[in-house]
């Protein structure tokens, strides 16, 4: 338990929600936060052209998805310290509110916690905030046009995700959170405006960083998530979409002291259930949030992928494109991390080594110095990465059918990891290709054929 670098940053035993506030004629909000008695920590969300919402139940409805934001945006701020009290100033909370903050930051920052060698499950209380009826009067009802605002991340997923929605009547407004040129020239491609919604994060946190605050990831989908919930309020989106596919329910790390650790939790469908019972008793319940990709395999995801070729040139699935503070690379690929790894193998299923090629600028399948990162990507004696990418299995079932293909069967990561594949479990690759049953899609938005729901 690494507890001298936590009383080493400011001793600040509690971590407080100071308050929030909307500006309309601006459209910005501010999110407060203290570490002990320091200085307050100010977010900002600027929200383009965004009008006060005319109708009173709006009106209160942005307060409760501005509140709500307020709660978990927060975690950006509390693990500088990861302080063991909590405290708001503006007032109790529901006790399910508060059991779903416990989850969310217990799950959401396990991975932090198990980099810094942190127990939080000692720290982290809600329930101290919350009382019984806290919430006062019911969520109010609202009448939003039965249309989507759709969360694009300027890779492959979202891109699928935009085409599956375009094939329904559904009026369609791709958004984002954050500067990235990257993703406007995507939805360009698709033919669509991009709303750009500006989220700046208080300018004292990367100083404490440099002092040595603790810091490690975030979830930043549940962030994105309730910017966009309040988004969907202030300019009348019944439905907000994403584009998480069901890999991300898989944990990246199972040996964990304190348990399985997923990166991607904030992605997972155990979150996406979790935060539509959220709005629905804090909100509003006529805000529908879900993911059109719950039901599809990463691999289903590149083979629906491999068609859309008006994509193929302007997309990248490489994280180092897509920081706060702005890219870290100069190409759309830095072609040395587990998500270009993952989107070569994944994409080489379904197409031509020389047109994974072209899209990513090098054949990462026929490096040998890219050996181990495959490795870890199917975990054969190595653990999977700390990264958006598929499941083990995933890539074990892909990299055994490329080991069959006569284009892909001589590359270099194919010819020397096919042998090792046959010490472990591989799953049988049509049934990752197979839709599952296991998600929140609207009956009347759910793609043909698709099994089950709800």
């Amino acid at each position: 338990m690494n507890e001298d670098r936590i009383a080493g940053w400011r001793d600040a035993g509690v971590f407080r929600f100071l308050g929030f506030h909307y500006a309309p004629e601006s459209g910005r909000a501010e999110l407060a936060y203290g570490l002990g008695d320091g200085a307050p920590l100010i977010e900002t969300v600027t929200f383009p052209y965004a009008p006060w919402p005319p109708e009173p139940s709006r009106q209160d409805a942005l307060q409760r998805a501005l509140r709500l934001l307020h709660y978990i945006a927060g975690v950006s701020y509390y693990k500088a310290a990861v302080s063991p009290r909590f405290e708001s100033e503006t007032g109790p909370i529901s006790p399910a509110l508060a059991s779903f903050l416990d989850e969310l930051y217990l799950q959401g920052l396990a991975e932090f916690a198990y980099v810094n060698d942190l127990d939080l499950a000692s720290r982290i209380d809600f329930g101290r905030l919350a009382v019984d009826g806290s919430t006062g009067t019911p969520p109010p009802e609202l009448v939003l046009p039965g249309r989507a605002l759709v969360a694009m991340g300027g890779g492959k997923d979202s891109l699928v995700a935009l085409s599956l929605l375009q094939e329904t009547d559904l009026e369609l407004q791709p958004a984002c959170v954050g500067a990235s040129p990257l993703i406007e020239d995507t939805t360009r491609a698709a033919g669509l405006p991009l709303l750009r919604i500006e989220r700046a994060l208080a300018p004292q946190l990367g100083e404490m960083n440099r002092q040595g605050a603790l810091n490690g990831h975030v979830p930043v989908t549940a962030i994105n998530s309730a910017i966009l919930l309040c988004a969907a309020v202030l300019y009348g989106y019944h439905y907000v979409v994403f584009a998480n596919e069901r890999s991300a329910d898989e944990a990246t790390l199972s040996g964990a002291p304190q348990g399985p650790v997923n990166h991607q939790y904030s992605k997972s469908s155990a979150f996406e259930a979790a935060l539509r019972t959220v709005v629905a008793q804090e909100i509003s319940p006529d805000i529908e949030y879900f993911s059109i990709l719950r039901p599809y395999s990463e691999l289903d995801i590149a083979r629906r992928f491999s068609d859309l070729t008006q994509f193929h040139a302007v997309f990248s699935s490489c994280n180092r494109n897509f920081h706060i503070e702005g890219s870290r690379t100069e190409n759309r690929w830095c072609r040395d991390c587990p998500k270009c790894r993952f989107t070569a193998l994944a994409l080489a299923l379904f197409m031509a080594p020389e047109e994974v090629t072209a899209i990513q600028g090098a054949d990462l399948l026929d490096s040998s110095g890219q050996l181990d990162g495959f490795r870890a990507l199917c975990r054969l004696g190595r653990d999977k990465p700390f990264e958006c990418v598929g499941e083990a299995g995933e890539c074990r079932a892909a990299l055994s059918a490329l080991a069959g293909d006569p284009n892909w069967r001589d590359h270099a990561v194919v010819r020397a990891l096919a042998p090792e594949l046959e010490q472990v479990e591989v799953p049988v690759l049509e049934d990752l290709l197979r839709p599952s049953s296991r998600h929140f899609i609207p009956q009347e938005l759910a793609p043909e054929g698709l099994p089950g729901g709800r």
